[in-house]
């Protein structure tokens, strides 16, 4: 019998696989208008109005020195709780696929080391990998 960790939400960003835990994710929305906020940082492509709150859009693909496919068509929606300043945020990403269970035997820790606070592990499947990021730890820094 195996160890479940909880599920995550898969996505992908460039030709990557990724994950975050459910537990964070609120909804997930198309990408409507974004207005550009000058002089934000480099990684937030603007904000938008979701159900009358403003909310901040990164884009994870500069957090993560992903190159740029232009595919960016969802956005995924966060608990403001874990943004340091509790506000609502959203990331673009290529695609969502799924929420599935992970199991703590298929997790390797990440292999960038203690550098990567924002790389939760490794998932194994059976075709292929899927990384884990911790938006909390990304939302932080």
């Amino acid at each position: 019998m195996s160890n479940s960790t909880g599920q995550v939400l898969e996505f992908k960003l460039g030709d990557e696989r990724y994950c975050v835990s459910i537990d964070y994710v609120t909804e997930i929305v198309d990408v409507g208008e974004l207005t550009a906020v000058p002089n934000s940082p480099r990684h937030v492509e603007g904000v938008m109005d979701l159900r009358g709150r403003t909310t901040s859009i990164v884009d994870p693909k500069v957090v993560f020195d992903i190159e740029e496919s232009g595919e960016q068509r969802r956005i995924i929606v966060f608990d403001p709780e874990i943004t340091a300043d509790q506000e609502a945020a959203g990331w673009l990403v290529d695609e969502v696929y799924q929420v599935r269970a992970v199991d703590e035997e298929n997790v390797d820790p990440s292999p960038a080391g203690a550098g990567a606070a924002s790389i939760k592990g490794v998932v194994k499947r059976d075709d292929g990998f899927v990384i884990w990021v911790d938006p909390v730890a990304v939302h932080s820094a």
